[in-house]
């Protein structure tokens, strides 16, 4: 069902003014975006902030704590770093921040490709319930929702964003 008061766009435009108004001119800025709606929002990030070249995606299949009892998803994405991670300023992009354990394992995996100076976490939404002590840098809206509901992220074929309730 959709959310009616949730405006996929404009929460998006919220948390765009957000980062813009924060990150400045810094040189070593890249984008990393967690697949799927995280790296939705990171493509069109790195385009407003003119960083296509720095911009990054990760799937956290493997790297999760709960993979054993998961599986694996059946669309899982590579993940695609191409620029150096070390010393870089990294903004980690997700849709939804919820438990932590997904921004924990886009962490550990971003350690794999080097030691990045500072990470920031960018979310669209926060609907609280964490597990892990991982709070965003930016984030567009805060909501409460039922541990058996999941919000979820799509992307029309124009790139606009929109939000739907389904059940976990």
């Amino acid at each position: 069902m959709p959310i009616n008061h949730l405006d996929a766009e404009a929460l998006y435009t919220t948390l765009s003014d957000q980062i813009r108004s924060a990150v400045g001119s810094d040189d070593k800025l890249a984008v990393v975006g967690i697949h799927s709606g995280g790296a939705w929002l990171a493509k069109r990030l790195a385009a407003e902030l003119k960083l296509e070249d720095r911009l990054g995606f990760i799937d956290v299949s493997f790297y999760r704590d709960d993979y054993a009892e998961r599986g694996l998803h059946a669309e899982v994405k590579p993940t695609q770093i191409p620029f150096d991670v070390n010393d870089a300023t990294i903004l980690l992009v997700d849709d939804v921040l919820y438990t932590g354990r997904t921004t924990r394992a886009a962490i550990n995996e971003l350690f794999d490709y080097g030691r990045p100076r500072r990470i920031l976490l960018a979310a669209l939404i926060d609907r609280g319930g964490r597990e892990l002590p991982i709070a965003a840098d930016f984030v567009a809206e805060t909501i409460t929702l039922p541990s058996d509901r999941q919000l979820v992220l799509q992307c029309a074929d124009d790139g606009r964003f929109s939000l739907s309730i389904d059940n976990a």
